[in-house]
């Protein structure tokens, strides 16, 4: 790092509280245009972490299985939720894609629309709680058991969300 550089430039690929820098894109756009907007959602702080278990998915005996954990602390709302000043309970996920190609790129996909909040959102339940819970991206949060309890096999997943993505501006 040169003498002229200053330390607060420096970016990690991925922040544990769901807040990154602009994207390379984005960052590059700002150059060109001398402005750029950050995609963003209404999803709290959280977090995001992946590892392998070396198990298969049903429709996808060949590979093994990517988990996705998703945590999210109880907190208060800001002005981007319902009931800003409000507490809202929080939410632990694990959601699991085939440990494939295809699965990888999701994987991407998932961490981009994560880091712009776009994954979750505080809403208020059937009972009246503030609750984080998915936003209008699906997520297979059941390993097993087919399309109707959000799990596999669903030959279709990996496709349908990847067009859900990109319909929301995550490529």
């Amino acid at each position: 790092m040169g003498s002229n550089q200053s330390s607060e430039k420096l970016y990690c690929n991925r922040y544990l509280d769901g807040n990154g820098p602009p994207s390379l894109v984005q960052q590059a756009n700002a150059e060109v245009n001398g402005i750029y907007k950050v995609l963003s959602g209404t999803q709290p702080p959280g977090q995001m972490t992946w590892v392998i278990l070396h198990r298969d998915l049903p429709g996808y005996p060949l590979d093994n299985t990517l988990q996705i954990n998703y945590i999210f602390p109880d907190g208060i709302q800001t002005d981007k939720h319902p009931h800003p000043g409000q507490p809202y309970a929080g939410l632990r996920l694990c959601a699991y894609l085939p440990d494939s190609r295809d699965g990888r790129r999701v994987l991407k996909l998932l961490d981009k629309a994560f880091n712009t909040e776009l994954l979750f959102s505080v809403v208020t339940n059937n009972v009246g709680q503030d609750v984080v819970t998915t936003a209008s991206i699906p997520l297979k949060n059941t390993a097993e058991g087919g399309i109707k309890v959000e799990g596999y096999p669903d030959p279709d997943y990996l496709k349908n969300v990847r067009r859900i993505l990109k319909d929301k501006g995550i490529e």
